[in-house]
């Protein structure tokens, strides 16, 4: 497949290997194992002196056109798929750490991803540090003594905060870190952090990529050096496969990905702009607002704002539930990136398990609101969130 093409035409051909049959679509190989000629090929596959498959949880048809696909989208040597984000995450992590290792990351993460950095890791004696997302002098002072890894979530989960990752690469490096860059709110079509400097750029698939809610999957994308010496050995040990169902649902989303997220983010940017001059909405957070505290990094950095949106209704988590309790179209999930617009109260859900002292540390109030915008006509968004937000 060629690198040359244009982004749709990638997006829609990108890593197709067809069966004998000649099918249109992709081959589910739906298969556990492969069988083999001989017992001689059988031990020449397993020491990799053949090439085919041995095993799905090694690798597998369906589940390799994808890791091609993405991986040209990317704009990465390779790619490797796995059962979720999370999965993505840890083990783009644990690939790459030993006890004694030092870690710093952005606040605020993904719940989840802050439990791994300060629940997990410690057990295994690996320090790790917190560092305000947007705070530059922070990152210098963080990243002025030796690190392993540096974990950024950009935008960030929920606040929309924004990390400079170029800055932040180059500190990285200096401090002998590999730089991985949690991208799931923009994927690669709105933010491309390998050419940024990042190291490794890791996803939750099942957000936007997939779309419509269908399936869990996550991919990690990087140098085929690094992908194939430090990760895939590490994948193959532990087990994280994806299924090659699920691979074949995250290729046909992959299909569609450009055309949605262009439709949802024009969406996005008017709810956005209307949110802002709402008399019951306290704050609106979007990097595509002239107001958004890091408006000129976000044009610097991202092709496009994206499909979320954060907001502050005031009256704390009374006055927040009741919003979301009056809405009709939009629907409360802690999903996002659905061609269903979704709205979620972070602070009780996708951050419940963050020490409440952090979360107001962190700007995850609880008035906070996370809308992500779908499919659906503008007005009759902006019609529910209007009946929602009355006193």
């Amino acid at each position: 497949m060629s690198r040359s093409w244009g982004l749709r035409t990638r997006l829609v051909h990108g890593g197709a290997a067809r069966s004998a049959f000649g099918e249109t679509s992709e081959a589910i190989f739906l298969t556990s194992g492969f069988v083999y000629a001989s017992a001689r090929e059988a031990e020449d596959r397993v020491a990799e002196r053949a090439p085919g498959y041995q095993y799905s949880r090694i690798a597998n048809p369906t589940v390799r056109m994808l890791e091609e696909r993405f991986a040209l989208l990317e704009g990465a040597e390779d790619c490797a798929a796995v059962a979720t984000g999370m999965a993505a995450v840890h083990a783009a992590l644990f690939c790459q750490l030993r006890a004694g290792a030092r870690v710093v990351a952005s606040a605020p993460l993904f719940g989840a991803c802050q439990w791994i950095l300060t629940d997990l890791l410690p057990r295994f004696g690996v320090e790790s540090e917190l560092v305000p997302a947007s705070d530059g002098e922070a990152w210098e002072r963080a990243l002025s003594r030796p690190a392993a890894v540096v974990l950024v979530e950009t935008p960030a989960n929920p606040t929309l905060e924004l990390v400079d990752v170029e800055r932040v690469a180059r500190l990285a490096k200096a401090a002998g870190a590999a730089l991985v860059v949690d991208n799931a709110f923009a994927t690669p079509f709105l933010q491309r952090p390998l050419a940024l400097g990042a190291d490794l750029s890791v996803y939750s698939a099942t957000k936007l990529i997939d779309g419509q809610g269908r399936c869990l999957g996550g991919l990690i994308a990087g140098s085929a050096r690094f992908i194939g010496e430090t990760l895939r050995p590490y994948l193959r040990n532990t087990g994280p496969a994806l299924s090659p169902f699920n691979a074949w649902v995250l290729l046909k989303g992959l299909e569609t990905l450009s055309i949605r997220i262009e439709a949802q983010q024009k969406t996005a940017r008017a709810l956005a702009s209307w949110l802002e001059g709402h008399p019951a909405v306290v704050e609106v957070r979007y990097p595509g607002l002239p107001s958004h505290p890091q408006a000129d990094l976000a044009e610097r950095q991202m092709l496009g704002p994206g499909t979320m949106i954060a907001i502050r209704v005031g009256g704390g988590r009374e006055r927040a539930f009741a919003v979301l309790d009056r809405l009709r179209l939009i629907k409360i999930s802690n999903n996002l990136g659905d061609v269903r617009s979704l709205a979620t109260h972070p602070a009780t859900t996708t951050h419940a398990k963050v020490p409440e002292a952090m979360r107001a540390r962190f700007g995850i109030t609880e008035d906070l609101l996370r809308i992500s915008v779908g499919l659906e006509d503008a007005e009759d968004l902006v019609a529910d969130l209007d009946r929602a937000l009355r006193p």
